[in-house]
């Protein structure tokens, strides 16, 4: 596959810097093409501002979402926007990797989604056809796969079904569903290392094994089953039709991959609904 690989961290030796290290040579030497953005080491800018916009600077009070647009077309962004545009185009698939920070993704990953999906790029395309805006299972980024691989220091079931923190694929919702799904990639289930304070030896070598393993095999995972905004259970409003999951509500509602004998976690909190009530 072609990988574009973000790492969003800022000690080259942490775990993460050490993980990316041996996992990526691998992936190369396995036929992969690999191209890099190490946001920290680029010294990538994560704050979005007019000047991201070469020339005339855009007009007070023009939502930034308008301008980035004129940006994108007119060729007035910055170069090193441009170059992590190119970097996206050519890749089929997309892995973020950083460690969870205040439920998250860092500041410098943050900004990058900022500086980068812009209006007319990632989002904000339009049908040729019927006009409709593509989003949610369909956009700018249709055709790739987003993986995130997290790293946590807190214990592995604190990130499950019934832990404190919270299942992991509700945690990155915002990422899986609001990210990746909405420009039209699709999300593959997170690749989580957890309670990375207290590995015992081996452990890391193990785990560069695991994260090899995923990726090879990333191009035929089932992703995550979203329901789409075009696939009909949304109505005008973008609420799920009263017959669609009735009963269902939260991030559960809006897949169809959690009933008995599914994809992913095979219905990971118990009673699911069935794939879809149309």
């Amino acid at each position: 596959m072609d990988i574009l690989w973000v790492l969003a961290h800022p000690d080259p030796c942490s775990l993460n810097g050490r993980l990316r290290d041996a996992a990526l040579p691998r992936l190369r030497a396995g036929g992969h093409r690999v191209v890099e953005s190490d946001l920290y080491r680029m010294g990538f800018d994560p704050v979005l501002t007019s000047a991201d916009l070469s020339g005339e600077p855009p007009p007070p009070g023009t939502p930034v979402s308008d301008w980035q647009r004129s940006g994108y077309r007119e060729g007035r962004l910055t170069d090193d926007i441009r170059t992590e545009q190119a970097k996206l185009r050519e890749a089929e698939l997309v892995v973020l990797q950083f460690p969870l920070w205040w439920y998250g993704v860092p500041a410098i990953l943050k900004g990058w989604f900022d500086r980068v999906l812009v209006n007319g790029f990632a989002f904000g395309v339009r049908d040729p056809g019927t006009g409709r805006v593509r989003k949610f299972g369909d956009g700018g980024l249709v055709g790739r796969r987003g993986l995130a691989v997290v790293t946590a220091g807190d214990r592995p079931g604190a990130l499950g079904p019934r832990g404190i923190s919270g299942h992991v694929e509700d945690v990155l919702f915002p990422l899986l569903h609001g990210t990746f799904h909405y420009t039209g990639m699709a999300a593959l289930r997170p690749h989580l290392l957890s309670s990375v304070h207290h590995w015992p030896a081996g452990q890391l070598e193990r785990e560069v094994d695991r994260l090899v393993a995923r990726v090879d095999g990333a191009a035929a995972e089932e992703p995550i089953g979203y329901r789409t905004l075009a696939g009909g259970d949304y109505d005008e409003h973008h609420v799920l039709r009263p017959d669609v999951a009735p009963g269902l509500t939260g991030n559960e509602a809006h897949r169809l991959d959690l009933g008995a004998g599914s994809g992913g976690d095979g219905g990971r909190r118990g009673a699911a609904q069935p794939a879809a009530s149309r």
